[in-house]
């Protein structure tokens, strides 16, 4: 099935919600402050916070891939001593190379930072199995010696 890229598979809320209960948790709140907030149930955003916090770095590793995929000359960005901050700080290098690659405005309107999180796992963001592991997309390595590892994705983002 093909999803629009404002949406999350197998959830009930848009995908600019669910990344408001992310950056919220990156501030420091909780998922009964974050619900509250938001109009959605707590045991929804603890489920949504608990499935996020399982995979941080390995997103935060594929969307350094796809940034560093998308972006010509791209800096990595500078740990900001979070997980959950360096997920978001990834999103944004991700975002921002992918704007300059393929313009801000898509069809939907100016291209955002949770359609970029959406387009970019397949909407599958929360989704049990994702990331997978390797490259994303099965795109093409840069380098073949390092062609399956995380650490040489991130190798080469940083080089």
């Amino acid at each position: 099935m093909l999803l629009p890229v404002t949406v999350l598979s197998r959830r009930a809320y848009a995908v600019k919600v669910i990344g408001a209960a992310l950056v919220a948790r990156a501030a420091g709140s909780g998922h009964r402050p974050i619900g509250s907030e938001l109009g959605v149930p707590a045991s929804t955003v603890r489920g949504w916070l608990r499935a996020a916090a399982t995979r941080l770095e390995a997103v935060r590793v594929h969307l350094l891939a796809v940034a560093a995929r998308a972006g010509v000359d791209r800096p990595v960005p500078t740990a900001l001593g979070c997980p959950w901050r360096d997920l978001l700080a990834a999103l944004g290098a991700a975002t921002v190379a992918l704007r300059e690659r393929f313009g801000g405005v898509g069809v939907l309107g100016p291209v955002t930072a949770w359609q970029v999180a959406s387009a970019c796992s397949g909407a599958r963001l929360l989704a049990p199995g994702w990331p997978p592991v390797g490259p994303p997309g099965g795109a093409t390595p840069v380098a073949p010696d390092a062609a399956g590892s995380a650490a040489g994705i991130l190798g080469r983002v940083m080089t």
